[in-house]
């Protein structure tokens, strides 16, 4: 079998501080056929820096990093390359590190004591436009919502675009994290039929992603988040 050529490999920049990690990753991304390191970063000013010489497809982005923070790289890297998705991939479990990388801008948030396999396999979804969160942190990103709400009840309500008992389903889902495999599979629909769920859910709120469209429905009560 031929090798893939270079050309049609998702791009990938590693920006972390820790040499070692950096290229240990480097190692097990180096066995996908689809995927090419085209690049890496050791401090946040540097990852701004790459991704905008190097136009990557992702960025794997830790949190505390020297100089700027991964948080804010990525703020940065989204305001001057929208295109370019974030993946942050960190140690840090703690809930404002998640929420505000989700705030800046990244198409998902991974531990990484997640396996090699799932990194790959992370990068591959974001790319399509869905997003990534560890299971561990999903419990503690609807936590944040939910303080969130609190913090805006003083808002002048508005009245939320309806949405159908399907539609909140598959949103309700995906507040836990789920992809559109596990969707599909537990509402026992196809992935076409989530894909288009979640179209026009973002269509009807007039949003871009999937973790807005979660924040927006938790702020909204529009998602009876236990």
């Amino acid at each position: 079998m031929t090798e893939e050529p270079a050309r049609d490999r998702l791009r990938v920049l590693i920006a972390d501080d820790h040499a070692l990690f950096r290229r240990g990753l480097e190692m097990v991304l180096r066995g996908e056929p689809d995927i090419e390191v085209v690049g890496e970063a050791h401090d946040g000013d540097q990852a701004v820096e790459r991704a905008t010489e190097l136009m990557p497809d992702v960025v794997l982005m830790d949190v505390r990093m020297p100089r700027r923070s991964g948080i804010e790289a990525t703020q940065k890297i989204k305001e001057d390359l929208p295109h370019v998705k974030i993946l942050v991939l960190t140690n840090s479990d703690e809930e404002a590190d998640l929420y505000d990388s989700i705030k800046a801008g990244a198409s998902g948030y991974l531990l990484k004591e997640i396996s090699s396999d799932e990194v790959a396999d992370s990068i591959r979804s974001v790319v399509q436009g869905h997003s990534r969160i560890s299971p561990a942190m999903a419990s503690k990103l609807l936590t944040e919502f939910q303080a969130m709400t609190k913090r805006q009840d003083d808002r002048q309500p508005l009245a939320p675009p309806r949405l159908t008992d399907r539609e909140l389903e598959v949103l309700g889902l995906v507040a836990q994290g789920k992809g559109n495999r596990d969707i599909a599979a537990e509402l026992f629909i196809s992935e076409n039929t989530v894909k288009n769920h979640i179209r026009n859910i973002l269509e009807k709120l007039q949003l871009h992603s999937r973790m807005e469209a979660v924040i927006y429905a938790v702020r909204e009560k529009l998602l009876d988040i236990k």
